[in-house]
């Protein structure tokens, strides 16, 4: 197929371009480069199949080529990156989901949106299912993300049913590994460069929040054993082990040898107190579960950042 990867060149889209490639697809990256990173997907660029371009998604998108298939990832993913560029998170989330949908109205091709678990925020029943509506604050200081996200999802919905398109929803749950942005704030890039640099390990709150953490290869397969699917419909992917923040710093401490101190700081508004994903939907319906202990992927990140160092 030839398949458009808005994001193209971010931290989880590198990793999805880098497993279509060996599927032998034909690929087009789009990306602002505003938090992704030209070097992340610079080793396929040399191949006559991979094409990328320099574009954002909420101007209006030309592509001379044939579309079967439309991944739209584009938009700022963690929370610094997005207060940092609020408006430009907003619009990829709105005005960019409308300019890709459109754009696979025009092809004819297949779409995936990359949604959020965001889209629950800070949950009332755990672990969150796709049938739970979430409890999110339309104002806070997440909303340009979160709300974004939501919106995304009814556009993809409206078209579907208005135009029969194809369209599918993944709900990424925390993913991490290799090429993620060092200072962008998520969590255990910040553990893990603190605890290689011994500066203390910063927590938000008293670190009794939980997370459920995917490895990247392991978010990938379930993208892509939903985008090989029949099923057009949302689908949660993610890590159901959930582990304390606190227990994550520790754990990180010990995998890195490091001497850090762990310091709490005020935890920020509507910052979630639990996050879960049922993925009995994915096991059931595509077959697909996480393989990777977080062990085996902290130790993987654990080199990479140091060799990024």
């Amino acid at each position: 197929m030839n398949i458009l990867i808005t994001g193209g060149a971010g931290f989880v889209c590198s990793h999805l371009a880098d497993t279509l490639f060996d599927k032998k697809h034909d690929l087009i990256l789009l990306d602002n480069l505003l938090t992704g990173n030209k070097k992340n997907v610079e080793h396929l660029l040399n191949h006559k199949n991979v094409k990328f371009i320099k574009h954002d998604v909420q101007d209006h998108i030309e592509i001379s080529e044939e579309i079967d298939f439309i991944f739209h990832f584009a938009s700022a993913a963690s929370p610094i990156a997005y207060q940092e560029n609020p408006v430009n998170t907003l619009k990829a989330g709105s005005i960019g989901t409308i300019n890709t949908l459109g754009l696979a109205k025009v092809k004819n091709a297949d779409y995936l949106l990359a949604s959020t678990s965001e889209i629950y925020g800070d949950p009332e029943i755990s672990p969150q299912s796709e049938d739970y509506w979430g409890n999110v604050n339309p104002n806070g200081e997440r909303s340009m993300y979160d709300e974004a996200k939501r919106f995304a999802e009814a556009a993809t919905a409206t078209y579907s049913r208005t135009y029969n398109l194809q369209t599918k929803i993944v709900r990424i749950f925390n993913t991490y590994g290799p090429r993620m942005q060092l200072n962008d704030g998520r969590v255990v890039t910040n553990f893990i460069v603190q605890a290689l640099n011994g500066k203390d390990i910063t927590i938000y709150g008293d670190g009794s929040q939980t997370r459920s953490f995917s490895y990247v290869q392991d978010t990938v397969n379930g993208i892509v054993a939903l985008m090989e699917s029949e099923h057009n419909e949302v689908f949660n992917i993610g890590n159901p082990i959930e582990i304390t923040i606190n227990e994550l710093a520790s754990k990180i401490i010990e995998l890195t040898n490091s001497n850090s101190k762990l310091i709490n700081k005020d935890l920020p508004q509507d910052d979630p107190k639990q996050r879960k994903p049922d993925i009995s939907k994915a096991k059931t319906l595509l077959n697909w579960e996480p393989k990777v202990r977080l062990e085996d992927g902290l130790t993987k990140t654990i080199d990479w950042v140091s060799s990024q160092l």
